[in-house]
Order: C-alpha cells, then sequence, then structure tokens
C-alpha cells in the first residue's frame, strides 16, 4: 500500500437548516486521508453521519464548510473547472446501499454499464464496447445473458454486482461505497465482500467503505474511523482497533459485536456508553503511533 494520499477530508461539515430556529450539524468538523490503494472504514450508528460525509465527498451535497481535496486538488469548491469535474467524475466512483433506486428501471444493465464509457469517451467502438461489457460482467460474476435485463428483473445481489461493474467502467483511483450490502442476505452479503476485497486487490483503486457491521470492517480495512453525532471520536488501524479502543464509545460498539460462540456470548459484558458524556467540541490527539482519539 502506498503512502501517497488520494484522498484528504479537512475539518468538513455539513449543516442542514431546517427552519429559523433548527439546523441539523450532520457532519460537523471530520478530518481524514486515505492513501492510494487503501481500504478505509467508516463506522458508526444509524444517523452519526456516514453518509452525509459520503455525499458531501461526491460533491451531491455543497459543503457547508472545510475542505475535500482528491490527488492534490481542491474539489469542495463551488465553482470546479470543466476538466476537474471530468476527471472527478471518472476517478471517483460512489456505489449506494440501495442498488434498485441507484439503477434507472428503463434501462438495459448493457446500456446502464456502458453509459460512463461512453460519456467519457473511453471505447473505441462498438466491437470494444462489447469485449468492455464482457470483461466487466465476468469481473463481477455475472454472464452475457444478463447485458439485455432490466433491474427488475434481476435480484437485489444481482443489481449490486450491475453497480459495481458499472463503477469499474472508468478504472476509478477511489471507490465510495456506503453501506453496499446492509440490504442484502447474509449470504449475498458476504460474496459481495468477498467480491470487493478481490477487485480492490487486481486494481488497488482506493477504497472507502461505510457499514456499521464491525466484523465486516475488520475483515476488509486496513485503517477504520469510527464515527458518533458528525464527529469521528477514533482513528486507527483494523488491528489495533479491536485490540486497543480507547474510546468509550468505541468500546460500547465493540462489546456489541456477536461473536459465534454461545459460551462467550452469555458471558461476556455490554459496556454502555452514555451519550451525555460525549463532548463534540474536543479535537483528535494521537495518543499512539498511529491511532487518534477524540479528547
Amino acid at each position: 500500500m502506498s503512502t501517497e494520499e488520494i484522498l484528504r477530508v479537512c475539518d468538513l461539515k455539513q449543516h442542514f437548516r431546517i427552519n429559523r430556529d433548527l439546523t441539523i450539524k450532520a457532519v460537523d468538523g471530520v478530518t481524514f486521508q486515505i492513501n492510494r490503494g487503501e481500504v478505509f472504514g467508516l463506522v458508526g450508528e444509524t444517523g452519526s453521519g456516514k453518509s452525509t460525509v459520503a455525499r458531501t465527498i461526491m460533491g451531491i451535497y455543497p459543503a457547508t464548510d472545510g475542505e475535500v481535496y482528491f490527488r492534490g486538488n481542491k474539489i469542495s469548491q463551488k465553482y470546479i473547472s470543466r476538466e476537474s469535474k471530468k476527471d472527478i467524475h471518472k476517478n471517483m466512483q460512489i456505489i449506494f446501499q440501495d442498488s434498485a433506486a441507484a439503477l434507472n428501471p428503463r434501462m438495459t444493465v448493457e446500456q446502464i454499464i456502458a453509459e460512463p464509457l461512453k460519456i467519457n469517451r473511453l471505447i473505441k467502438d462498438k466491437d470494444d464496447l462489447q469485449n468492455r461489457l464482457k470483461s466487466l460482467l465476468f469481473e463481477v460474476g455475472l454472464d452475457e445473458t444478463y447485458k439485455t435485463k432490466y433491474p427488475p428483473e434481476i435480484s437485489g445481489g444481482q443489481r449490486q454486482r450491475v453497480t459495481i461493474a458499472r463503477c469499474l467502467s472508468t478504472s476509478p483511483d477511489l471507490i465510495i461505497a456506503d453501506e453496499p450490502i446492509a440490504s442484502l442476505d447474509v449470504s449475498i452479503q458476504a460474496q459481495i465482500i468477498t467480491l470487493f476485497q478481490r477487485l480492490q486487490r487486481e486494481h488497488q483503486f482506493s477504497f472507502l467503505l461505510i457499514a456499521h457491521d464491525l466484523s465486516i470492517i475488520k475483515f476488509i480495512c486496513n485503517r477504520i474511523a469510527v464515527m458518533l453525532h458528525g464527529r469521528i471520536v477514533e482513528i486507527a488501524s483494523a488491528k489495533e482497533l479491536f485490540a486497543n479502543p480507547l474510546h468509550a464509545y468505541t468500546q460500547s460498539l465493540l462489546s456489541a459485536v456477536p461473536v459465534p460462540d454461545p459460551v462467550y456470548e452469555r458471558n461476556k459484558k455490554r459496556i454502555d456508553y452514555n451519550i451525555e458524556d460525549f463532548n463534540k467540541g474536543g479535537d483528535l490527539i494521537e495518543a499512539l503511533p498511529g491511532h487518534y482519539v477524540l479528547k
């Protein structure tokens, strides 16, 4: 894994003004970086701001404050040059949780995967397109018969494979996956995670994986950041975080992870965390080498 930064998020804030008296601070000062070829996990309970971070990085939501840098170029400003937009659209891709909503039901699988190839002018002719489609479908575990199918005709796991193929079509440097397996059956979840692992190893793209399942995050990620109420409370390598959680909220999360051992499950003690103790105004400090915690 390279030490070259592919993405840097600096003090990112995303506030939604509901009315004159109410503003929701969904993301309130998030800072982290992802290196080239790294798998970075972002975990936290529902409502912690994980998905909002992803959408703000992608520019779906304009940032309230803070900066986002992609390959050293600032991409969070209001006005971006046409060349920068083209670069972002080609080299940053996102996979959403709901594959049914992410795919146009009136387009065939072939049209869906071919669209970014045509927009970015990455194909020479029809033969090149067909060869590329065949290769992409094969990479995600689908055969050519799926080209003529529409999203409502295939299963949730197959739809998610189509979205992955669409992301891979432009050979991106960074893929953001926002809870990509949350809506799938457990058996299919394992297949998709194994697929992500293989593709990342083969293509060496950087990967931001957002999830609330800590066991999956531990299995696939190099480093992990834990979010709570719009702030990152802890960042460490996966091995270090699970072996030595420093923040009380992280300790509470890890104590709730199920273990396939009935004796251990029966005797383990769940660590409770009082949300009123959360110091949202603190700063991330390096408590140990490479291990940051909110103080």
